[in-house]
C-alpha cells in the first residue's frame, strides 16, 4: 500500500488520505482543543470519518479543491494531522488554509512545518496568488502558526457563518509570486 507521497519535509510525508486514515482522523478531531477552535470540523463516529477520507482522496484524485491531505510522521509512518485549502469564493486564484495537529504531536513544530509545505505546494500546483488563514478570536496558537509562516494579520471579521462563538475571525493572508 503506497502512501502516495505528495509533499516532503524534514518530518513529515504528506499525502492522500486512505481509508486506513479514518480512525486515526477521527481521534484527532475528538481532541477537545480541536472540537473548541474548529467546532464544525469534528466528525460524528468513525463511519464520518470515512466518508470524509474517501472524499479527500477523490479530490485529490481529480486534482480539484478541496484538497485534504495527510500529515505523517516520517521516521514511523504515523498520521498526526492534516491540512487543507479551499476555495475562497469569487477569488479562483486565492484559497483557504486549515491545519490540524493531533494533541500528542502538538508544540514541536510539525504545524509550522505542515503548514509552510502545504502552502507552497497550493502556490505551485493551483497558481494561487494568495492564500488566507482565518483564526477564531482567541486561538493564540494558530495566529503564532500562521505569524512564524509569513502570514500578515489582515482584518478582523464579523458575521461569518464558521464563527461558532460570534466573537470574529481574525483573518491572515500570505501572498505568492507564480509563473503564469
Amino acid at each position: 500500500m503506497g502512501t502516495e507521497k505528495l509533499i516532503e519535509t524534514k518530518r513529515l510525508v504528506i499525502r492522500k488520505f486512505r481509508d486506513d486514515d479514518a480512525q486515526a482522523l477521527y481521534e484527532n478531531h475528538l481532541d477537545g482543543e480541536v472540537k473548541k477552535w474548529f467546532p464544525n470540523e469534528c466528525y460524528a463516529d468513525p463511519g464520518e470519518a470515512l466518508d470524509a477520507v474517501r472524499f479527500y482522496a477523490e479530490c485529490v484524485d481529480r486534482g480539484e479543491l478541496p484538497f485534504v491531505l495527510a500529515a505523517e510522521l516520517k521516521e514511523t509512518g504515523q498520521l498526526i494531522g492534516d491540512a487543507g485549502v479551499s476555495r475562497v469564493e469569487g477569488r479562483p486564484l486565492e484559497t483557504e488554509v486549515g491545519y490540524c495537529i493531533g494533541r500528542e504531536y502538538r508544540r514541536r513544530g510539525y504545524a509550522s512545518e505542515l503548514l509552510d509545505a502545504i502552502s507552497a505546494y497550493t502556490a505551485s500546483r493551483f497558481g494561487t496568488i494568495a492564500v488566507y488563514g482565518r483564526v477564531i478570536c482567541g486561538n493564540e496558537a494558530s495566529v503564532k502558526v500562521l505569524e512564524k509562516n509569513a502570514y500578515r494579520f489582515i482584518v478582523k471579521e464579523f458575521g461569518a457563518e464558521d464563527d461558532p462563538y460570534g466573537n470574529g475571525m481574525l483573518v491572515f493572508r500570505k501572498e505568492f509570486k507564480t509563473k503564469r
